[in-house]
């Protein structure tokens, strides 16, 4: 599997411009990462994208706690759609726990938690799990 499209919704600019650099610097994926600053912003673009499924995101780092709508109220939505393919969602987020995991676990599409921020190292576990070469990730 080539991962082609990458997306990040999170609205602190800082730890999207980290996690950019660490996918910029790696080979890990193809060119395009999709950056929206809310659940609102990514379900609007994501839904429009998810008709033709051109440039639908392969991954999908979402942040839980946004202004707007927040990562819950974005994965409220986006089971809604209808989807051929599913992206792979990791949440990204300084705040959670075995609560929020339970809660997340619930969805069914959730790959797993990551601490911010994101590292290297666990970009490349996150990857090879990906693309089928792991099952765990190392936090």
């Amino acid at each position: 599997m080539k991962i082609d499209t990458i997306c990040i919704i999170d609205d602190d600019p800082i730890c999207v411009y980290g996690t950019k650099i660490l996918l910029n610097r790696n080979s890990f994926f193809g060119s395009d990462i999709l950056v929206y600053e809310d659940g609102y912003e990514a379900l609007v673009n994501l839904t429009s994208l998810s008709k033709t499924e051109e440039g639908f995101p392969d991954v999908i780092f979402l942040d839980l706690n946004m202004p707007v709508m927040d990562g819950w109220g974005f994965l409220d939505e986006f089971v809604k759609l209808p989807l051929k393919k599913k992206p792979h969602i990791f949440v990204v987020s300084s705040l959670f726990g075995p609560k929020e995991v339970k809660k997340g676990k619930s969805y069914g599409i959730i790959d797993d938690f990551i601490s911010k921020p994101l590292v290297e190292s666990k970009l490349a576990s996150i990857f090879e799990r990906v693309m089928g070469k792991s099952e765990n990730i190392i936090d």
